[in-house]
């Protein structure tokens, strides 16, 4: 088929290709395309339907072409629809992963197990820790917990309590360690903060300003823990620690009061205090009473009874802390705060031995260090 003859195939084609719905200058371009197409190919195997021919690839090339256009357009599309250059917001769904891992199916003290393992990234081990059991005991919870959510739909949110649970423990994991992970466990409750108007979410936020405040000064230079009544209080984040008692004044005129409020408010009566000798320790018992109250936690009554032995001298503290005697070995830091009270009353061998005791207990190496050194600092006392 010479090129005249080929060209008279044209009007049909182009025919075919609007009544298919295609534009006609479109479908012009697809024909032309087609055209030399057919000027390549035939002459080494021409076609038995050559109009048919020209048909089908001018089709397709109109099928090409459309959909390169379409792209191209939804591409410009795209860019115009770019924010300008610059900060933009970023998007954060952790806290929403929080509450959707605290699901209404699991008890509370499974979903906080599974929200720290999951999302929080905690280890099973420090989990257990957290919750003063074994480690064992704590994987077979948190395996529990992950076959009671395998089969449903995560779309119902857990409670605020479970959340602000989770917050904690992984704040209280970061700041005995990790400190990326303290912050992290801040500006998550600040976010919870400013969704949720609840006094307890207050509490918790001024608690961990309030903890997070004295940061700098908890370790000498060496990396060796350095206790609160040791502490260069100069070093304090008198910032964080203005933000933390506003917060909790704020919290506590709701007349709602928590576990995080009343533990913040201990923490205020810390930061208050000029020096450690300064230290109004009468009010602080108070408000550990009030704290005991709301939990009954055993670790409460352990700091409520450090606090009495500050405020009321050490026989009354040793004597609070005899109601725990049957649980000294599930509270890690309960030999480290009878070495103390023994060692305030005189009994130096007692405090040696038991600070030795708790440095084996320890749940970090830093304390440990530490702990080590008071057993060691006693026994060359005692061998003078």
């Amino acid at each position: 088929m010479n090129e005249a003859q080929l060209r008279g195939l044209t009007p049909g084609v182009l025919a075919v290709l609007v009544r298919r719905g295609a534009d006609f200058a479109a479908a012009e371009d697809a024909v032309q395309d087609a055209l030399i197409e057919a000027v390549r190919v035939w002459p080494a195997d021409p076609p038995r339907d050559p109009k048919g021919w020209l048909v089908t690839v001018a089709w397709r090339r109109f099928l090409d072409a459309t959909r390169s256009e379409t792209a191209r357009r939804r591409r410009e599309d795209l860019l115009d629809r770019e924010p300008a250059p610059g900060p933009t917001p970023a998007a954060d769904d952790t806290l929403q992963l929080y509450f959707l891992c605290a699901h209404p199916s699991l008890t509370p003290s499974s979903a906080v197990a599974l929200t720290l393992r999951a999302v929080g990234g905690l280890t099973t081990r420090q989990i257990a820790q957290a919750y003063l059991v074994p480690e064992a005991t704590m994987a077979q919870r948190i395996s529990r917990a992950k076959r009671t959510v395998s089969g449903v739909r995560f779309d119902q949110p857990g409670d605020v309590a479970t959340v602000l649970r989770v917050l904690y423990l992984v704040f209280n994991e970061g700041y005995s360690g990790d400190v990326d992970l303290a912050a992290e466990a801040i500006r998550l409750t600040r976010q919870l903060a400013a969704a949720i108007d609840h006094p307890e979410v207050a509490g918790l936020l001024a608690l961990m300003l309030l903890h997070h405040a004295r940061r700098a000064a908890r370790t000498a230079p060496d990396g060796s823990l350095v206790p609160l009544s040791e502490q260069d209080r100069r070093r304090w984040d008198t910032k964080a620690i203005a933000e933390g008692v506003e917060i909790l004044q704020a919290a506590l005129a709701r007349d709602r009061l928590g576990e995080f409020q009343a533990q913040a408010a201990v923490a205020a009566l810390h930061a208050d205090a000029p020096t450690a000798g300064e230290t109004d320790w009468v009010q602080i018992v108070e408000w550990y009473d009030e704290l005991a109250g709301l939990t009954d936690s055993p670790v409460v009554r352990l700091n409520r009874a450090v606090a009495v032995g500050e405020a009321d001298g050490p026989r009354a503290g040793l004597a609070a802390l005899a109601a725990l005697a049957a649980l000294d070995d599930s509270l890690p830091r309960y030999a480290a705060v009878a070495a103390y009270l023994h060692e305030r009353d005189g009994d130096l061998a007692t405090a040696a031995r038991l600070y030795a005791e708790a440095a084996g207990k320890a749940p970090n190496l830093a304390e440990r260090d530490h702990l080590t050194r008071q057993a060691a600092r006693l026994n060359s006392r005692r061998g003078r």
